[in-house]
């Protein structure tokens, strides 16, 4: 079964937006709410970008720090 790109993204855009709100209410020291949403940026932005190799033969701009 084939993913859709355009799931993968708004996936990403929800990530990040969820990641943004984590930031926004951080507290003081280590925040495990914070490192959460990173993970799942991290993971929606491989998935993203898997999806548009696979689809398109195309890549992102952008290399994620876990390359």
């Amino acid at each position: 079964m084939h993913e859709d790109p355009q799931i993968a993204l708004r996936t990403l855009v929800a990530a990040l937006e969820r990641h943004l709100d984590t930031c926004l209410s951080k507290r003081p020291g280590s925040d495990q709410e914070i490192e959460e949403a990173y993970g799942q940026v991290a993971d929606a932005f491989e998935k993203y970008e898997d999806l548009l190799e696979e689809s398109f033969g195309e890549f992102l701009p952008i290399v994620s720090e876990e390359e």
